[in-house]
């Protein structure tokens, strides 16, 4: 049978009635039911209603308002009980279902958390590297100090080839004078 186009696919007709289905809803319920059912609270609950109808449907005075026959070995409370287990086995098993999706999406938030750990520990380990090599390329006060001592010395070397040229006997001791009387030499 074809699908109708007009209605959405979450929502079903059932009886005349629309019916819609909220899985997360049902996945709730079930896992408070099944959260409940691993207590031990619900232990002492089971044991208190188990030790009443025991007790209720064995006393003689109450012979007319019993329930389960004690000769029938309590048929009604075995089935009662197996009625318990069988809905707390699919509810159980429903809740771990859901526990273990919540599991791997969380597993994959923590994945993609590392990875961009991994991406931000790799991009400032290559920061570092670069300011590293910055650091290693500047000029340290020592180098400098014997730039600035070598060149005052090509100067020196510079003003006693060159000499006087204006007759005084004094030497000249700044590079700009040097530079100026380069520059009138040429």
């Amino acid at each position: 049978m074809a699908e109708r186009l007009d209605r959405p696919k979450g929502e079903r007709r059932g009886f005349g009635i629309a019916r819609r289905r909220n899985t997360d809803r049902v996945g709730r319920i079930s896992e408070g039911i099944a959260r409940f059912i691993g207590t031990p609270r619900f232990l002492v609950y089971l044991t208190i209603f188990v030790i009443v109808w025991l007790v209720w449907n064995s006393i003689p005075a109450l012979e007319a308002w019993r329930f389960d026959s004690p000769a029938l070995y309590f048929t009604a409370l075995t089935l009662v009980l197996s009625l318990q287990a069988s809905y707390a086995a699919p509810l159980i098993l429903l809740a771990q279902n859901r526990q273990d999706d919540r599991d791997r999406v969380s597993a994959e938030q923590d994945r993609q958390r590392a990875e961009r750990s991994l991406a931000d520990t790799e991009y400032l380990a290559r920061e570092v590297a670069a300011l590293r090599q910055a650091i290693n390329e500047t000029a340290t006060r020592d180098f400098v100090r014997s730039e600035l001592r070598g060149l005052l010395e090509e100067l020196r070397s510079l003003d006693d080839e060159l000499g006087p040229d204006d007759g005084s006997s004094k030497p000249v001791k700044s590079a700009k004078s040097a530079k100026g009387r380069q520059r009138t030499n040429d």
